[in-house]
């Protein structure tokens, strides 16, 4: 299960391989330098890696029944009366905060790419500036941040390389001599695109960029963008640390994922993640989408077992990539946060384009 839309540039059907794949392991495989894994990489750090990562999945890929079956109940998209929601889905742009040494600051700009500025550094994630991308129709919410109007970009991170991800044309508008942070196999992609600081990380690996540290973290995912490239690169989430302020800020990006044990993990080993920025849409129906995308109940339930302080929505209201009404994401994430008894200030349900900073340090309670 998976972005059905966005796993491979032919149809559906063709994508992964049918039968069972290998079971997850719970911890990384070796890493390939020999480096220990407590210590920083190097940036830019040439790397030989497996030629598959299919042994992290933390479940199967589905085989020729699971198509058979989606194809027949033709569950691909919402109906007529969930599209009817497109009108109402939020979107406020606003100019982009100004942002404080040892401040943190969050602009959603649509899906899951956000406008993140921490130590000083100006960092995307997962960029997708397309009106479209492969298999999808258009943007059903136009980009929260105009190019133009983004700061220097320092840095970007990648979840992984499903197309609503990675979207070749989004970076081919950065500088080639950007930082850019991606999950273990993908650096040649960029690499071969003339990007000349690309850092590639295992699990629980990472790098430091200016004094921000950028870890590479588990997530209940895979990859495919070709017919070929299945689980040939790595998937998961970011951790993001200002490691030079005084009180250290923490951002969990979680790129794409289904709920599972990684989430009390990356908790357990990051206690006082400020901010989650966690996927809330993409789920329906569950029994396709249920092992690599959350819900909105999961999201929530994830974002209490990382004991972080916030969540911010993400992954919807921008692509039609599966068949829950548009709207629904959002109302079932306000009622789960609603039910779960965490103060409604600390549910960032920001419209894209919107922009919200976490407070002073100093005044923020532990």
């Amino acid at each position: 299960m998976s972005d059905r839309t966005d796993a491979a540039p032919a149809p559906a059907p063709a994508a992964p391989a049918a039968g069972p794949v290998s079971r997850a392991v719970t911890r990384p495989a070796p890493h390939p330098s020999g480096a220990h894994p407590s210590g920083a990489r190097p940036l830019g750090e040439h790397r030989r890696w497996p030629r598959s990562f299919a042994d992290r999945l933390t479940t199967p890929l589905p085989g020729v029944r699971a198509f058979a079956r989606l194809a027949r109940e033709g569950a691909f998209r919402p109906g007529p009366e969930g599209l009817r929601g497109i009108p109402d889905l939020p979107y406020a742009p606003g100019p982009l905060p100004a942002t404080a040494a040892g401040a943190v600051s969050v602009t959603w700009a649509g899906h899951a790419s956000w406008v993140l500025r921490t130590g000083g550094l100006t960092v995307l994630t997962d960029p997708v500036w397309s009106r479209r991308i492969l298999g999808t129709p258009s943007r059903m919410t136009p980009v929260g941040v105009r190019w133009e109007d983004l700061p220097p970009v320092d840095a970007v991170v990648i979840s992984h390389n499903h197309y609503d991800h990675l979207d070749a044309p989004t970076l081919r508008r950065l500088p080639r001599d950007t930082a850019l942070f991606v999950p273990a196999g993908l650096a040649g992609w960029f690499r071969r695109r003339g990007f000349t600081r690309v850092t590639d990380l295992d699990w629980w690996e990472w790098a430091e960029l200016d004094g921000v540290r950028f870890e590479f973290v588990p997530a209940h995912h895979w990859s495919k963008r070709s017919l070929t490239d299945t689980c040939r690169s790595l998937w998961g989430g970011w951790i993001l640390t200002d490691t030079l302020s005084p009180v250290p800020r923490k951002v969990y990006f979680a790129g794409d994922t289904g709920y599972g044990r990684w989430f009390r993990e990356i908790g357990r080993r990051h206690p006082g993640i400020d901010l989650a920025l966690l996927p809330v849409g993409a789920y329906a129906p569950r029994w396709w989408l249920g092992d690599v995308h959350a819900d909105p109940e999961e999201a929530v339930r994830a974002c209490l077992d990382l004991g972080a302080r916030r969540m911010a929505p993400m992954h919807w209201a921008a692509f039609v990539l599966s068949a829950e009404p548009v709207m629904e994401p959002l109302h079932r994430t306000l009622a789960a946060w609603a039910r779960s008894g965490r103060p409604r200030e600390d549910l960032w349900d920001l419209p894209v384009g919107a922009s919200r900073t976490l407070p002073d340090p100093d005044a923020d309670p532990a």
